[in-house]
């Protein structure tokens, strides 16, 4: 059903009443309807002091001012009900709180061209702010491959492996969206204004609080669910024990979203939570792109083939052979009858085998017998 103006004000009034994921606003306006909770708590105002706070703040905010200066500054206010309306977020409705946060959002403040139905095809990419070059290199790379897919990389503009996925599928002329804990007229790390003002240009960047709001630890904890529902999956590349990139997982668990986790040296505490996520089962090891292709991709797309080490000569050789080339020594040089009882076959046998290792070009052949070509050859 599309939404009516009526709804969308309504939400937008509602938006600065909480925090974003507080689950009890989210749960009533799933229940009631935006315009039934605003127009209930209007109400209500005379009946208990805190509605008459709450009833003061509606009457004086001003939903429809907000969205003609947000249209005048090019972002756009996306609700249930609106064709960019991305439907993952919707599945919030079912999940339980994490860190008393939840429920789907009231509605998505977005700055940029990218259409949000390009999330029905993507994929978060997650990790430490405090990245190694191991961890940065290796999301990149993935965030690339995936892009050149036409897979959109969706991840939170953060330090460390949030911009190293940015960069790599902007790097692809790919998809990438950025989802900030602060309003889309912000900047946050404001090291980070050059990314997040690019993306802005060619991708992407949401946020749940209006224009205007800073960034705080719960408005951070309320992106992460948002980052989970966005995507078909989840990639985890780098994270401690204590990383707001497992609040992320959590979520993705949480929605019944593919977990995906990168490993790294076992030595390495910037990757103790994502081993965790692996050795639990609650995330499919991945080494690259393809890999995460395979596991987000609709089934029978992106198929891998299981990888084998390089083909060597030696591989084809039929056990008599393999014996004879044994027999070979690396030193010296030995004759037809020396290689004969040493790999225990017949003269006659082992004739034919050395010329055929000698075509192959695996045994050499001197005037005192017979050699193994040197390991370049081999």
């Amino acid at each position: 059903m599309r939404a009516t103006e009526e709804e969308r004000l309504a939400r937008l009034a509602l938006h600065r009443l909480a925090e974003p994921g507080d689950p009890r606003l989210a749960a009533a306006v799933a229940e009631h309807g935006a315009v039934t909770v605003r127009d209930r708590l209007l109400a209500q105002r005379e009946e208990h002091p805190l509605f008459h706070d709450v009833a003061g703040r509606l009457t004086g905010s001003e939903p429809a001012r907000d969205l003609e200066l947000a249209d005048r500054l090019g972002f756009r206010f996306v609700v249930p009900g609106d064709t960019d309306w991305p439907g993952g977020c919707d599945d919030l409705v079912r999940a339980e709180p994490v860190q008393r946060r939840g429920g789907p959002p009231l509605g998505l403040w977005v700055r940029g061209p990218l259409p949000l139905a390009a999330l029905s095809r993507s994929v978060a990419v997650v990790g430490s702010r405090s990245a190694t070059s191991y961890g940065a290199d290796v999301a990149g790379s993935i965030a690339a491959s995936v892009a050149q897919a036409g897979v959109c990389v969706v991840s939170g503009a953060a330090f460390g492996i949030d911009q190293a996925a940015h960069r790599g599928a902007l790097a692809a002329d790919g998809p990438t969206v950025a989802v900030l804990a602060c309003g889309v007229d912000r900047v946050y790390p404001e090291a980070h204004r050059r990314l997040i003002d690019h993306i802005g240009e060619v991708g992407a960047v949401l946020a749940e609080v209006p224009p205007g709001c800073s960034p705080t630890r719960l408005r951070f904890l309320a992106r992460n669910r948002l980052i989970a529902a966005l995507t078909r999956g989840t990639v985890v590349v780098e994270a401690a024990l204590r990383s707001g990139a497992l609040n992320t997982a959590n979520w993705a668990e949480r929605l019944n979203r593919t977990l995906l986790g990168v490993p790294g040296p076992v030595t390495s505490a910037t990757s103790q939570g994502v081993h965790q996520l692996i050795r639990s089962g609650a995330a499919t090891l991945v080494t690259d792109g393809a890999e995460v292709l395979e596991m987000v991709g609709v089934a029978g797309e992106h198929l891998t083939r299981p990888r084998r080490g390089d083909a060597r000569v030696r591989d084809t050789l039929s056990l008599r052979h393999q014996q004879v080339l044994d027999a070979v020594p690396v030193y010296g040089s030995a004759t037809v009858e020396s290689v004969a009882r040493t790999a225990g076959v017949g003269l006659a046998e082992v004739g034919t085998g050395l010329e055929r290792l000698h075509q192959l070009g695996l045994v050499q052949r001197s005037s005192a017998g017979w050699r193994l070509a040197p390991p370049a050859h081999r």
